[in-house]
């Protein structure tokens, strides 16, 4: 796992809009990684790659500063408390859908 330093500061949103130069696929690209990039579950290679398009791409950097606060805040929520029927129900659902698969 590559670890980012606490003290290294937060990139803020560039509030002049660069172009989007490069393809809706590395984008897509990118995307499909943040969730480990977030949890500094990546290597540093790939981390890099990440950083060096999020200074490029302002739709990435955007996006990636928002799921950084939805999961601050789901981390700082407290679970919801779910009914005995309603947990049974989530488990028949999720076990239909993994058999389905």
């Amino acid at each position: 796992m590559a670890q980012r330093s606490a003290s290294k500061p937060k990139r803020q949103a560039s509030t002049t809009r660069r172009p989007h130069t490069h393809g809706k696929s590395r984008c897509l690209r990118i995307l499909r990684q943040l969730s480990a990039y977030i949890d500094d579950e990546l290597s540093t290679n790939i981390c890099q790659e990440i950083r060096q398009h999020l200074g490029a791409c302002p739709n990435c950097e955007t996006f990636v500063m928002s799921l950084r606060q939805t999961v601050s805040l789901c981390r700082h929520s407290p679970a919801p408390t779910l009914s005995t029927a309603d947990r049974a129900l989530m488990r028949e659902k999720i076990l239909k859908t993994a058999s389905s698969r």
